[in-house]
């Protein structure tokens, strides 16, 4: 009994030791800045790493405690947010966003089809981010005049557009069905339930945690300060049901990579994580499940986007995933898990070399190679 215990800890220690040494290495062949990465294995996390910098300037470390500001994956926040209020009975998910909105929202091709939740969570609404996606105006020809621009020339549900005006747009339905303000519903009624220590509001966290973001430009680094910019002017004014685009319900929530790994085990866990329900375990099925069309992919209806969660077999070979990628200022982020076999990975990276291609599977390099490194040292 002791033997096999001495056993399974010596096992637990050297593939933390790998892990530490291929991480470095990774962010020298990569060139990043910094790498902070959690793993889960067997329905629980068991191992969290950093490596590089989180100031390059001061060439102060980066550590596991550091937060990030995760971008696109903030989008799986802003659906379960919007999830919890459909298990409420606020709304159907096939009902008009407009009714809610308090304007129509249409694409003026197609002025007779009614843009829904369900179209929204799952980037079919034909909605675009070609005018801009921070204000909720570019949608209303009573201000706008023509908002052609924001719309594609396809029915609405019928075509997939990743778009983030979309989730901008839910986080003020979030609003509007709740009473709350958007990065207040989500704190209490999401992350204090996870148990994590993050927020869509910059005012809400220790400055000191954040990990300087970098840019990538004709072989230089760039901090990029206005990624973690206060808004404190716009806060102070905020107008409910329409300032909800400062907080970036599409990109801004900030957050270390061991806390994210819990929004991951939520959804491996059917919505309830330490005995704390988040969501229903219908909730994280429709969250999972690709939607038709364009949401999932043509030769096999288990791959595609869901509601901000994306199935795809080409990140790791032999395996199906299920979670997001973000981008933005220069920071690159992944959170991918297997439900069923219940194992994971975090990845949050704070700066790279961005004239490295991407892989053969679409992913940035900081994405796949460090996931499938983690893969081949935990899980394989």
């Amino acid at each position: 009994m002791i033997s096999a215990l001495l056993l399974l800890v010596s096992c637990s220690g050297y593939r933390t030791n790998k892990a530490d040494i291929r991480l470095e290495e990774l962010r020298q062949e990569l060139n990043a800045v910094g790498l902070s990465v959690a793993v889960i294995c067997d329905n629980q996390v068991v191992y969290t790493g950093a490596t590089g910098f989180k100031n390059m300037e001061t060439l102060e470390p980066l550590n596991s405690s550091h937060l990030m500001r995760i971008a696109s994956i903030s989008k799986s926040f802003t659906a379960t947010a919007i999830m919890q209020l459909y298990e409420a009975c606020c709304f159907d998910l096939d009902d008009d966003i407009g009714k809610a909105l308090g304007f129509p929202v249409r694409n003026p091709l197609y002025p007779d089809i009614p843009i829904t939740y369900r179209m929204l969570l799952s980037h079919t609404s034909s909605m675009s981010d070609s005018a801009g996606y921070f204000t909720l105006d570019l949608l209303r020809p009573d201000i706008t005049g023509d908002v052609s621009r924001s719309f594609n020339a396809y029915a609405p549900g019928t075509g997939y557009q990743y778009c983030n005006l979309g989730f901008n747009t839910l986080g003020t339905l979030v609003e509007i069905h709740s009473g709350e303000r958007f990065d207040q519903y989500v704190q209490y009624n999401i992350l204090e339930p996870l148990g994590v220590y993050a927020s869509f509001n910059v005012n809400d966290l220790d400055s000191t945690r954040f990990a300087t973001i970098y840019s990538f430009d004709q072989g230089q680094f760039t901090p990029v300060p206005q990624a973690y910019s206060t808004r404190k002017r716009d806060i102070d004014n905020y107008v409910m049901d329409s300032s909800t685009v400062i907080f970036s319900p599409t990109g801004g929530l900030k957050i270390s990579a061991p806390d994210l790994a819990r929004q991951a085990l939520v959804q491996i866990n059917n919505g309830t994580l330490d005995g704390r329900e988040v969501l229903t375990p219908e909730s994280v099925a429709l969250m999972q499940t690709p939607q038709s069309p364009g949401g999932q992919d043509s030769a096999n209806e288990r791959l595609g986007y869901g509601f901000a969660l994306q199935r795809t077999d080409k990140l790791i070979e032999g395996e199906v995933m299920t979670g997001h990628t973000g981008s933005a200022y220069g920071l690159f982020s992944a959170m991918f898990f297997e439900k069923d076999k219940k194992f994971g990975f975090v990845v949050l990276c704070n700066g790279c070399d961005t004239t490295i291609p991407r892989r053969e599977n679409g992913f940035m390099p900081v994405q796949t190679d460090v996931i499938n490194a983690l893969y081949d040292i935990f899980i394989r």
